[in-house]
């Protein structure tokens, strides 16, 4: 587990503008403040990923997500609220305020409310959700571990967090919550 210090050097490269890396329920995740778009950017720049891909944002719990999302249905909030055996990304109606660069200029957004522990305590400790895309370059396998993302990414400034990536063997679900139809 890392230490409350890690914890803060976290939220401040996060506030600051900065990438950092995290692990997530199946690989490390690489993010950043989702209202930064000069961070998005390096992000997506970082990850040779291109501005049309949407991103997800992981998030403690719904009130984080608010902002992001149009005003939904209560029966469509209870469904993305139950919890599950396993991650599931949610595609929902994006408020109009949202950046091109969070939904790769479509009119969803992609959410999740995240199970990992540590990746939950890191939005809660932040105050905010968080992007979450894996920690490769695109085309890539996706990294595991603090030590293999540090020694990809440090030189790129991104701040790796200590930790264990959950037990997970595939990423998240994505799900178009409106129609139900599973996407990955």
């Amino acid at each position: 587990m890392p230490s409350a210090w890690q914890k803060r050097q976290f939220v401040r490269q996060l506030r600051a503008g900065g990438l950092v890396a995290y692990p997530t329920e199946a690989v490390y995740g690489l993010g950043c403040d989702p209202l930064n778009s000069a961070a998005v950017s390096a992000l997506q720049a970082l990850k040779r990923r291109s501005s049309n891909k949407g991103l997800i944002l992981i998030a403690a719990d719904f009130s984080q997500l608010k902002d992001y999302l149009q005003e939904l249905p209560a029966e469509l909030l209870k469904k993305i609220q139950q919890p599950s055996d396993r991650a599931i990304t949610w595609l929902l109606p994006a408020h109009e305020s949202v950046p091109r660069g969070l939904t790769g200029g479509r009119s969803t957004i992609a959410v999740r409310l995240v199970q990992h522990a540590l990746a939950k305590e890191l939005c809660e400790l932040a105050q905010m959700p968080l992007v979450s895309t894996s920690a490769n370059i695109s085309g890539y396998r996706a990294l595991s571990t603090a030590h293999h993302t540090r020694l990809k990414f440090a030189q790129y400034g991104v701040y790796t967090i200590n930790g264990l990536v959950g037990g997970a063997a595939e990423p998240s679900q994505i799900i178009d919550a409106v129609s139900g139809k599973q996407l990955r």
